[in-house]
């Protein structure tokens, strides 16, 4: 089901697709995928995952188990990857049998912190101030060098703010150390933001490019919270965002989707946080919101086939659910349906921890911020019902 197109392959409707991964975001990719007719297959460590539970095929295997990717790599068309945790070596591996997309040196890039920020500030993106810090006895010279406060993360597989140390004073190095676990780490400066937000951009096999706008992104203990589409910024910030979204996904020669995640200051500067090379948390509004969701957004790019339509058919907002409402009992999920308007996404997760994204909702409203309202008030009656 593959033809040849130039350089390119154009990967077609009834061909399997391969996935590294197999979480939440391996789910809905599937799903997209096999609403177009593709098999999909998936490869991770776990059984019973979010994705295996819809794949044509779960793989179960390390993913440092070369000869077990080499065999998934042979059983599928192309493949791609849902999170950015997976050894480069894996995706180096499978792409000895097909095509991988992104490439692997995507991966290797975003995986690593002092990576991501190498490549950033050399291709001249604007970021925060940063040291490499491989060892304790470079720490005190960078926390001089950049003042306090300043925030210690670890160099890589780092997410939802783990590995990560505010550091208020220099007599908290050591404390700050321990807490990423003494390993090699990355030093930010602090950055005074009035908000944070996200690019979710596409590029095709083509060159095209594709995005879902500038949106807005409210933590809580950080781990994202609610995503609203079409955040409130200055046409000038929203295009700014947008350019540099765009030149990330091309000097990486990226094929497949990727989240640009920015700072806003106070002064209408961005600065790039962290790049995302799969889709984004901050994009799943666009799974019920728009013509074409960022997850066949990725099959489409990953597959060589054009890339469709971002158009927001309505106003929306997401709210993650996490483990935590589940520690006084099932949620009581009439009660946040009783909204006509509400989407409800669950992943299948076994075990609910406090902290686990164990799914979300997509609200639909008059506007960006009743939608965002009316998302956080059917949270809150899951909530209240299930206490």
């Amino acid at each position: 089901m593959t033809r040849s197109s130039g350089s390119r392959s154009t990967i077609l409707p009834g061909s399997t697709v391969g996935v590294l991964g197999s979480g939440q975001l391996g789910r809905m990719f599937a799903l997209s995928a096999r609403r177009m007719g593709y098999r999909v297959h998936t490869f991770s460590p776990g059984d019973d995952t979010p994705m295996g539970q819809v794949a044509d095929r779960e793989a179960v295997g390390d993913y440092q188990d070369l000869d077990a990717v080499a065999e998934f790599a042979s059983r599928v068309d192309v493949v791609t990857f849902e999170f950015e945790n997976v050894p480069f070596e894996a995706a180096a591996t499978a792409a000895e049998h097909v095509p991988v997309r992104p490439d692997g040196r995507v991966l290797h890039i975003a995986q690593h912190r002092r990576r991501e920020k190498d490549f950033l500030h050399d291709a001249g993106f604007p970021t925060a101030p940063f040291e490499h810090v491989p060892d304790r006895e470079t720490l005190t010279g960078a926390i001089e060098r950049l003042g306090t406060p300043c925030v210690l993360k670890t160099a890589g597989f780092g997410y939802d703010g783990k590995g990560q140390y505010v550091i208020k004073s220099l007599d908290e190095a050591d404390m700050a150390w321990s807490a990423i676990g003494a390993g090699e780490a990355v030093l930010e400066g602090f950055v005074d933001f009035e908000s944070e937000v996200s690019v979710i951009a596409a590029r095709g096999a083509d060159g095209a490019f594709a995005h879902y706008g500038v949106v807005e992104n409210r933590h809580r203990d950080h781990i994202l919270d609610v995503s609203i589409p079409d955040a409130i910024v200055d046409s000038a910030v929203a295009d700014e965002a947008i350019r540099i979204a765009r030149g990330v996904l091309e000097a990486l020669d990226v094929v497949g989707v990727l989240c640009v995640e920015f700072f806003l200051g106070h002064d209408g500067t961005l600065r790039v946080n962290e790049l995302a090379p799969r889709p984004h948390n901050s994009g799943h509004f666009s799974f019920d919101a728009c013509a074409t969701s960022q997850f066949e957004q990725q099959l489409r790019s990953v597959c060589g086939l054009p890339l469709g339509d971002t158009t927001r058919l309505a106003p929306s907002a997401m709210v993650n659910l996490l483990g935590d409402l589940w520690q006084v009992g099932a949620p009581d999920w009439t009660a946040a349906l009783a909204d006509p308007a509400l989407k409800l996404h669950l992943y299948g997760k076994g075990e609910a921890r406090p902290g686990r994204k164990m799914g979300h909702m997509t609200v639909f409203g008059d506007d960006r911020e009743d939608a965002a309202r009316r998302a956080v008030a059917a949270r809150e009656r899951l909530v209240r019902s299930g206490a």
